[in-house]
């Protein structure tokens, strides 16, 4: 794979990873949608989805990885490092641009959050947050939900055909929506800094009426944890495998 297909892939994929993801949430939440309130499967089912769309996707230029955990967790079972700054990058700005067209889809809605009566707190659509604030708590959570993820994924390669057949996308979507609704409680399962940090960049920016802050003080935690839990996947897998 050249430098461009890895960049191109990555953000390529990271922004329809982003779009379902952040539409959905957006979808469950804005007033005058005509899913709001469907509730947390639907918000894990749309993750779902949206790694499912995302990966294939950018399968054939990047491999589809989309997600920096992922990265560091191939990275630290394989040795090869080299290309991991060029992935994170193509995650980071696809993550971003997912998240603007996210709103651009749901721009009159957004625009009604202009009624002061009836305006609510943005932030959610776009990045995670604890339902208890507890940093040390919430740290561990995340890096125990990526590390359900990355072992499983690092652990399908061991699959003869999985991968040429395009199984394995199929599979970690199911997977995604598996921690989404085993895990997602505490935190809202970042499990992806990319999927966290540049919707949060993006909600900071955006004109967004009565938007409410974006959480700086909390958005290390779901760049962190991720990282600290793709980086143990990867030392059990060598270990274990």
């Amino acid at each position: 794979m050249s430098n461009g297909d890895i960049f191109v892939g990555e953000v390529i994929g990271t922004a329809i990873l982003i779009l379902f993801g952040a539409g959905v949430c957006a979808a469950v939440t804005l007033n005058h949608s005509k899913a709001k309130g469907a509730g947390w499967v639907v918000i894990a089912f749309g993750w779902g989805f949206g790694v499912l769309a995302g990966a294939y996707t950018a399968a054939p230029l990047s491999g589809g990885q989309l997600n920096p955990a992922v990265t560091v967790g191939i990275a630290v079972d394989t040795g090869e490092w080299d290309k991991v700054p060029l992935y994170m990058l193509g995650q980071m700005v696809g993550a971003f641009l997912g998240a603007v067209l996210a709103w651009l889809l749901y721009y009159a809605q957004f625009g009604a959050n202009a009624d002061q009566e009836t305006a609510l707190p943005t932030l959610g659509i776009f990045a995670t947050a604890p339902e208890i604030r507890n940093p040390v708590a919430n740290l561990v959570t995340e890096i125990i939900a990526t590390m359900a993820l990355v072992l499983p994924v690092l652990a399908f390669g061991l699959t003869k055909g999985l991968g040429e057949s395009g199984t394995a996308v199929l599979i970690v979507a199911f997977l995604v929506v598996g921690i989404g609704l085993s895990l997602g409680g505490p935190t809202g399962y970042a499990i992806n800094p990319a999927r966290d940090l540049g919707p949060r960049i993006a909600h900071a920016v955006l004109p967004i009426p009565n938007k409410g802050g974006s959480d700086w003080s909390y958005s290390w935690i779901p760049v962190a944890g991720p990282l600290i839990g793709a980086v143990l996947a990867g030392l059990i897998f060598n270990a274990a495998f």
